[in-house]
């Protein structure tokens, strides 16, 4: 009988029943099931994007809401063709001194190697299913940092700097922590779906950015209150939604690793929502929305590193402290400093993704993962000191890059809009659209959506009888 099932079960593979495909011997075989995993993952991840241009731009005022959509859309357009013809080989290609990937699989071109897996990085999984996975994260990273310069941005300044900002820091950062021969990787450092790649990397040049950029036009003198909350809570949810994929993907299997990673990120998601209101309540007197729907970001942001290295009961504690830090740290820190970050791009990604990096240093067990290592509580400081420089590497290369890369932009074209253009509203200066327009029907106001409109004609009154 048992010869009869294996029988039938090697019937089943070769008839193209779901299950492992079967592969040269000694040759890595592709799992269905693993492949479809990471594929939907990666859909997952791709949907954070929209997620997030819904969570910034109903942060923004009614006149920019069109603008800051359309970076995160323009975005994922933009860097996918980058990752694809070159941003993909820099990254995960065959190492140069620890430093860059070669260019050897630019484009994308190597059929065989693609359709198969590629052991080093991808062992059940077609390599082309690893660099789709991977193209949305680098989608999402730049995406993230449009926050801190919300508002002010040109559109031709905001694409030169996106372009050259994935390519020069983010394309060798993902190299050096996560590419085989990478400095960092060899160096021990742990970051299972990207606080330092991703987060640390771009909350810290987005804190950059707005400072270069200067305060928006009238900050501190008009009010400048999210016009759109309900959009913001929609894009959170997404954003939520779509983190199982991009932690529990990074397993890169439908396995143990990745249930255990999906757990601990809706752990700590909860966990900070709680103690992000929690703080906002005691300060401030009120529990609000837009607090809980940050909370859960910064949550989810300070788990990410640590998503497939640590048990539950830490990432519970990873969620509750991040949540506080945040907070702090958008409530309390930037009003004293007095940097615009609009949309606080920093306060959450850099200061979340910081804590997370160094919290994987302390939590870290082998009992998670035994590809990982354990931290100071579980006997071993050395990986503390690993995550430490870790996150200075990456805190250095954002200052540094980001600076550069801006003085380099601002050489080239303008970088902000003038005082007479943010107070038009980048929508229309910039894209001739409005999301929004005011009509009066027998004295009563009605708002039409996404009226495109030339900017030649934005001041134009109405006809009469309109």
């Amino acid at each position: 009988m048992r010869g009869l099932i294996h029988g039938l079960l090697a019937a089943g593979v070769l008839l193209g029943i779901p299950g492992t495909v079967l592969a040269a011997e000694g040759a890595p075989a592709v799992d269905t099931g693993d492949t479809a995993w990471v594929l939907i993952s990666a859909a997952l991840v791709m949907l954070m994007t929209p997620g997030l241009a819904f969570f910034y731009g109903g942060m923004v005022r009614s006149k920019n809401v069109l603008t800051t959509i359309m970076q995160s859309f323009f975005i994922v357009a933009m860097v996918s063709v980058q990752w694809v013809l070159f941003g993909f080989s820099l990254a995960f290609g065959p190492d140069i001194n620890g430093v860059i990937g070669s260019l050897s699989w630019a484009g994308l071109t190597d059929m065989a190697l693609f359709a198969a897996p590629y052991e080093d990085y991808s062992a059940t999984v077609p390599l082309f299913a690893f660099a789709a996975f991977q193209c949305m994260f680098a989608v999402i990273t730049a995406a993230l940092i449009t926050g801190a310069y919300a508002e002010r941005f040109k559109f031709g300044a905001f694409v030169l700097f996106t372009f050259l900002w994935t390519t020069f820091l983010y394309d060798p950062m993902a190299h050096w922590v996560w590419g085989v021969g990478g400095w960092l990787r060899d160096l021990g450092a742990l970051d299972f779906a990207g606080g330092t790649v991703i987060h640390i990397l771009s909350g810290v040049s987005g804190l950059v950015a707005c400072i270069m950029l200067g305060k928006r036009s009238g900050k501190g003198v008009v009010p400048m209150l999210p016009h759109h909350l309900p959009m913001t809570v929609l894009g959170a949810a997404l954003l939520w939604f779509g983190w199982f994929g991009f932690n529990a993907g990074s397993a890169l299997g439908a396995n143990g690793l990745a249930a255990g990673a999906f757990v601990v990120t809706q752990a700590a998601a909860a966990a900070a929502t709680l103690s992000w209101v929690g703080a906002e309540w005691l300060v401030n007197g009120h529990p609000t929305m837009l607090g809980a729907a940050s909370g859960c970001i910064a949550g989810l942001v300070a788990i990410t590193p640590a998503a497939g290295f640590v048990t539950v009961v830490p990432a519970v504690l990873i969620g509750l402290i991040g949540g506080v830090l945040c907070f702090a740290a958008v409530a309390i820190v930037k009003a004293k400093l007095g940097y615009d970050d609009a949309l606080d791009a920093f306060g959450v990604h850099g200061v979340g993704g910081t804590w997370g990096a160094l919290a994987t240093g302390l939590w870290a067990t082998k009992t998670a993962n035994s590809a990982g290592a354990d931290g100071l509580f579980y006997g071993n400081a050395h990986q503390l000191y690993v995550q430490a420089v870790t996150v200075v590497v990456a805190i250095v290369l954002a200052v540094v890059g980001t600076y550069i890369i801006l003085k380099i932009v601002g050489a080239v074209t303008t970088l902000r809009a003038d005082a007479a253009e943010e107070e038009s509203g980048l929508d229309i200066v910039e894209h001739g659209e409005r999301a929004y327009r005011q009509s009066i029907i027998n004295g009563t106001p009605l708002t039409n959506l996404a009226v495109q409109e030339a900017p030649a004609f934005a001041a134009k009154p109405a006809p009469a009888g309109k």
